[in-house]
């Protein structure tokens, strides 16, 4: 049997801490299909939903790869036969589609994100079928659509008769749509004008869009236009339950490269007595070690073992690394829990290396501050104001009561909610004042509402931003970050 010492250092091998994908190519050994996430990729879905840090951006990019795409032919076959292309997203593109600051310049020059997107499918489908349009800057290209919608249809229809001799389909995707405008009317009227382009492509069977927003993008009114139920009705919200979470860990540690994932794939298979499955260089996990039930609580229990401490009171680790990664809608996400099992072996390794197991459980708690840590940073690259919000509550115990909060907001901003300062998009509610505030912060899934009316934060964000709790891990230190 493997001893604890090396498949510790096989796990902090395996594991990256920081998990951003940030619109880079993945491995493919990186890639995990939950199975709530397979009609997401369907290429009739053309709205997919979903918080910060759950996928978007890691398929937007990950769907651009062949391999990825052959990987997931079983499940589904028309992908296998899929050209796919960037319509937006973190990396840019500016042959194919513009930048922030180019998109404001040519709004402000009395161009509709309309004909902005839909210049971006002309340059993309001209560029496929052989076609010359104008394309010095995209102020030429827009202009051209705009003048010339026949010509543009025809260019479509075109494009469209490409594929169908070519015996395939194309996808374009578009990811990141937060960068377009730091103003929410703006941004509404942007992604609004998108989905209407995408509405339109449906008319040609083999030319797909797929847009990812995020949670608070979709639920304000970008859906208000004639037959938007057309694309509503394929909308899939992706989450991840605690089982595909186990699945994931799994997939990344039978992966790992040379010696960590021959050490990682041989715990896998003294567990379940079977080894994942290889196919064309890549480990794929037997169906029970996706699901939740024995074989996934072994695995985990051969990593970090049946207690949390010295008993059953301290709780399962298989459970309990989860539960408290979890922001108040109950939902955690795989870049919070991979970086809290990368560190957890750190530290192990580091502070516990005669530990029968692998993990030691107070280097699990270790690992949930550092993946609130982690959190709340990628959270103020989305929304700023909130690390800003966040800052005053430092040091306060929950729950307590709005008051409490009111009361150190109102010390550190006296002008009211109109005094926080944003380069991006500010909170949704700001001009409601706190109480607007309150509803944007407990939409986001940082504040908890309980039944006596007090105001709770999950660990996730409590620990990174410094509040306590009685009892539970320990906050981050004023400066740590």
């Amino acid at each position: 049997m493997t001893d604890a010492a090396e498949i510790r250092r096989a796990i902090v091998d395996a594991l990256p801490i920081t998990t951003s994908n940030y619109g880079e190519l993945p491995d493919l050994g990186q890639v995990y299909v939950p199975p709530s996430h397979l009609r997401a990729l369907r290429l009739d879905c053309n709205l997919v939903i979903g918080a910060r840090g759950v996928g978007k951006s890691f398929w937007a990019s990950a769907l651009r790869l062949e391999g990825v795409r052959q990987q997931l032919g079983e499940s589904l076959s028309p992908l296998t036969k899929t050209d796919v292309f960037a319509g937006f997203g973190t990396q840019p593109d500016i042959e194919f589609y513009p930048d922030g600051d180019t998109f404001s310049g040519i709004l402000s020059q009395e161009r509709t994100p309309y004909d902005v997107w839909r210049a971006v499918v002309a340059r993309r489908l001209s560029a496929i079928i052989g076609l010359d349009i104008p394309k010095g800057t995209w102020k030429e290209t827009v202009d051209w659509v705009s003048k010339n919608p026949e010509p543009f249809a025809l260019l479509q229809q075109n494009a469209n008769i490409f594929f169908r001799d070519e015996g395939k389909a194309c996808l374009i995707v578009f990811d990141a749509l937060d960068r377009t405008s730091s103003d929410w009317r703006t941004m509404d009227n942007i992604v609004r004008e998108l989905l209407r382009v995408i509405l339109q492509m449906k008319a040609h069977s083999l030319l797909h869009g797929k847009v990812f927003l995020r949670e608070d993008q979709f639920h304000r009114t970008i859906t208000d236009f004639p037959d938007a139920s057309k694309l509503l009705t394929t909308r899939v919200e992706l989450s991840w339950a605690p089982h595909d979470l186990h699945g994931l860990l799994w997939q990344l540690l039978c992966n790992a490269s040379g010696k960590s994932g021959e050490c990682l794939r041989g715990v896998y298979k003294s567990v379940l007595e079977e080894a994942p499955i290889e196919q064309a260089g890549v480990w794929l996990l037997r169906e029970d070690s996706k699901r939740e039930g024995k074989a996934q609580r072994e695995l985990f229990e051969r990593l970090a073992g049946k207690w949390m401490g010295r008993d059953r009171r301290r709780g399962i680790p298989y459970t309990w690394s989860v539960s408290h990664l979890e922001d108040a809608r109950r939902h955690a996400s795989p870049r919070s829990f991979i970086a809290a099992i990368g560190t957890a072996a750190d530290v192990s390794n580091q502070r516990y290396p005669e530990h029968s197991y692998p993990l030691h459980y107070e280097s699990i708690k270790l690992g949930v501050q550092k993946a609130s840590e982690i959190r709340v940073s990628e959270m103020a690259e989305d929304y700023q104001w909130v690390k800003t919000l966040m800052e005053p509550l430092r040091g306060i115990t929950v729950p307590c009561d709005f008051s409490m909060i009111e009361e150190c907001w109102n010390t550190s901003f006296p002008q009211g909610a109109g005094d926080i300062g944003s380069n991006h998009l500010p909170p949704q509610r700001i001009e409601q004042g706190w109480q607007g505030i309150r509803e944007d912060l407990q939409g986001l899934g940082i504040f908890e509402a309980m039944k006596d009316g007090r105001l709770n934060m999950p660990d996730l964000y409590r620990v990174g931003f410094g509040l306590g709790r009685r009892g539970g891990v320990k906050p981050m230190r004023a400066g740590s970050r």
